[in-house]
């Protein structure tokens, strides 16, 4: 019998429960025990959900309270020193929060930055890096993932506990106060995992799911050495392993994978079907194969019947050694499409989210156990008919978008003159000081601002009563500005719900979901839009909240958009046409937004890309093509303006080694990026490379609530100005202000304010 089995379920709530449990935990307005609770509920939910869906064995260890790699750092004690509190003899959930948050002076901790934060390979969703020191010491310190194995069990579940590899973790770590390869310390964690897993037998589990992602990677060959000698180490634990991998295909490490001694091997046949059947014919005929055959990370349905063909060859092949599920974790879909109540009707038969993608796993292990039941042979009528009706709607093709693509030129993609002539334009006509400051965009979104935009939306606040209090809102945060003496000022974003949504809801082709909200850190949730057709803008999307906002000031003011890469890698792609193809689409309607924005008065125009290295395929191989059409979209976008209107672009929590030509390519004006928690490290890419153009290194954290000080910030400008020359400097903080509070942003605007002055010697 074919085994419908799941890799990990959201761990939010359908109604984003623990995002709300989490931040009044964090206000003190819930204490541990009722956040403990709400923890407790959501899992017991969750593991029914999946039950009833048809799932057999269920994924236990994927509930976190920030993010599951931050989980793994506690159960392995890999706390940072600045993070231990000496009256505690283990971690506790504060200690857990300051890790992914910072400290203020007068917590236990003392005042300390949180640790670093990067992209969970090509995912939306972050992570906490492990901070690794030469002398690393391990011990089971944290007993999460038991706690909640007893729980699943006391409620009758069948479960398989989900742990991250060893080596997945260590790669995912940096090496910290030394230089020292990870690899080393390989030796030393090992028998923290022969622990856990001996202990998970001792508490009855059959199997558990080690998840090792970075197979789908080009590895350095001492880490390809590295997995046998672990795997074999680890199989003397009396209980079965499933190693899972995702995002992408085994390629050259296929045979590694499938040889490794364990028990079973799950692949990603949706992003990388063609590794289907090649393992057949090197998987030892004592294994497991599980097929990820629907999506974990997009939202449209699972074409049943194509799906079906595999899973018919491969059961006759391995028998009752295959096994089912998601491509991934569903920790990137949202929750349930049940809660969806405003879509058409044509549309919600297009969608599948979490609860559905996995009654999709358990409907094809039925049609292959019970391939006559009357129940498989209607879902397969219907999968073929939703997907027939996809194909032939018109809402997804149309001519006159194409026809415009189609006649897109090179030049189009060009500036009129190299950087060196348009800077000296720019400097001439901004008049701006040494270190000019500004923010990346937004301001702290208040209870006032997201009451306002409901009640609009309910139609309880009319357009105009609506207009106005949006304009209050710009008023406040250019004042605040003024007052603080930044030098580039932004209107705040009152207006915007989500950097994507708010143009997405603009630009025909989109649509969109009430409750399909994913994690993407932490207690920070994003909704997806969904690219359903063709893109183009319809009309202006910002023109008259920034020339409102230039209208108060005599001080420059920056227009704020999404590049077409953000646009298309946070939102749900299509996947009948290529990402190519949607990223050009995308970057013709924003081009006629900043050239409407250039034409009304606008000098700065910033174009946030802060999804372009996340778009980087895991593969080097299929890096030059990304990277050619993601750095045409974006000078598709921007090049249409005179040499005197200075483009700026925002990249945040981004390794840029590896793709610093390609950003140098996009030819951006000024580029600002997230250097505060790695201590601008990531600013040697751009002195190694010698980049041209002018840098905002960000000089603190916005994701803490911990405000910097003048001197920290003084500091780390410094630091830059060693790398990068002054005269090409801004000061700016690592991202949006959105998600803080004004009299912190306050407080940390003045700092910076301050430390830029210093800098110019005009303190």
């Amino acid at each position: 019998m074919a085994l419908a089995h799941n890799l990990g379920f959201p761990r939010i709530g359908r109604d984003r429960e623990l995002k709300k449990a989490q931040e009044a935990y964090w206000k003190g307005e819930l204490d541990e025990a009722g956040l403990r609770a709400v923890g407790r509920e959501l899992r017991a939910r969750h593991w029914q959900v999946q039950k009833d869906a048809g799932i057999e064995l269920l994924p236990v260890g994927d509930f976190a309270w920030y993010d599951q790699v931050l989980t793994h750092s506690l159960t392995f004690g890999v706390i940072p020193s600045r993070f231990r509190s000496h009256d505690a003899a283990r971690p506790t959930l504060q200690t857990l929060f300051a890790m992914a948050r910072g400290t203020v002076g007068d917590s236990c901790c003392g005042g300390a930055h949180a640790q670093e934060m990067t992209k969970w390979f090509d995912s939306n969703y972050h992570y906490l890096v492990p901070e690794f020191t030469a002398d690393q010491q391990f011990a089971l310190s944290w007993e999460q993932l038991f706690e909640e194995v007893d729980e699943a069990q006391a409620l009758g579940h069948a479960v398989k506990p989900v742990v991250i590899g060893p080596l997945t973790y260590l790669w995912l770590g940096k090496a910290k106060g030394g230089d020292f390869d990870r690899l080393e310390l390989l030796d030393r964690l090992l028998p923290l995992y022969d622990q856990i897993l001996n202990r998970l037998a001792a508490q009855g589990v059959e199997w558990v799911q080690i998840d090792e992602p970075i197979l789908a990677l080009d590895l350095p060959q001492a880490w390809k050495n590295a997995y046998e000698r672990v795997y074999n180490i680890l199989q003397r634990a009396p209980l079965k392993k499933l190693i899972a991998t995702y995002f992408g295909g085994l390629e050259d490490n296929l045979g590694l994978a499938a040889n490794l001694p364990v028990d079973g091997l799950h692949i990603d046949l949706v992003r990388a079907p063609e590794q289907y059947p090649t393992i057949l014919d090197r998987l030892p005929a004592y294994k497991v194969l599980s097929l990820g055959l629907v999506n974990g990370r997009n939202v449209w349905r699972c074409d049943l019947g194509q799906a079906l063909q595999v899973l018919r060859h491969a059961h006759e092949r391995l028998g009752e050694r295959l096994w089912i599920a998601p491509s991934c974790s569903l920790l990137h879909s949202p929750v349930d499409l049940a809660r969806e109540d405003q879509l058409d009707a044509e549309l919600r038969s297009w969608l599948a989210f979490a609860v559905q993608k996995c009654q999709e796993v358990a409907l094809l292990a039925k049609a292959i156990n019970a391939p006559q039941a009357s129940d498989v042979a209607a879902a397969l009528a219907q999968s073929q008919a939703v997907q027939a009706s996809r194909a032939a709607s018109p809402r997804i093709h149309k001519p006159d978008v194409q026809a415009r693509l189609a006649a897109v030129k090179p030049a189009d993609s060009q500036r009129h003159s190299a950087f060196a002539q348009r800077i000296v334009k720019q400097r001439a006509g901004l008049d701006l000081p040494a270190f000019p400051t500004t923010t990346i965009g937004s301001f702290p979104q208040t209870s006032a601002i997201r009451l306002a935009r409901q009640a609009y939306k309910q139609g309880k606040l009319t357009e105009a009563d609506y207009v106005e209090a949006m304009h209050s809102e710009i008023r406040h945060a250019v004042k605040i500005q003024e007052d603080l003496g930044l030098d580039v000022l932004v209107h705040g974003e009152a207006e915007r719900n989500d950097m994507v949504e708010y143009f997405a809801e603009q630009i025909d082709g989109y649509a969109f979901t009430r409750f399909g909200w994913v994690q993407s850190y932490g207690s920070r949730c994003v909704k997806p839009a969904v690219i359903v057709g063709d893109l183009s803008r319809t009309k202006a999307m910002t023109v008259e909240w920034i020339t409102y906002a230039q209208g108060l000031t005599s001080k420059v003011m920056k227009g704020m958009l999404t590049g077409p890469v953000t646009m298309l890698m946070w939102s749900f792609p299509r996947e009948d046409v290529s990402r190519e193809v949607q990223a050009r689409q995308l970057a013709l309607a924003i081009r006629d937004e900043v050239l409407d924005l250039e034409a009304a008065g606008i000098r700065v125009v910033q174009i946030d890309e802060a999804a372009f290295r996340e778009g980087l395929p895991l593969r080097h191989g299929a890096w030059a093509h990304y990277l050619e059409w993601a750095t045409e979209a974006f000078r598709l976008c921007a090049s249409g303006v005179r040499d005197e209107t200075q483009i700026h672009t925002h990249m945040c929590y981004s390794e840029f080694n590896d793709v610093i030509e390609s950003i140098a390519a996009m030819d951006a004006d000024v580029i600002t990026i997230e250097t505060s928690r790695s201590d601008m490290e990531l600013l040697a890419a751009f002195e190694r490379f010698a980049y041209p153009n002018e840098i905002g290194p960000g000089v603190y954290d916005i994701h803490s609530p911990r405000v910097p000080t003048r001197e920290e910030m003084v500091k780390l400008l410094r630091k830059a100005a060693r790398r990068i020359p002054a005269e090409r400097l801004w000061v700016n903080p690592d991202c949006g202000l959105k998600t803080r509070g004004w009299p912190e942003t306050e407080a940390a605007l003045v700092n910076m304010v301050a430390a830029a002055r210093e800098l110019r010697g005009t303190a």
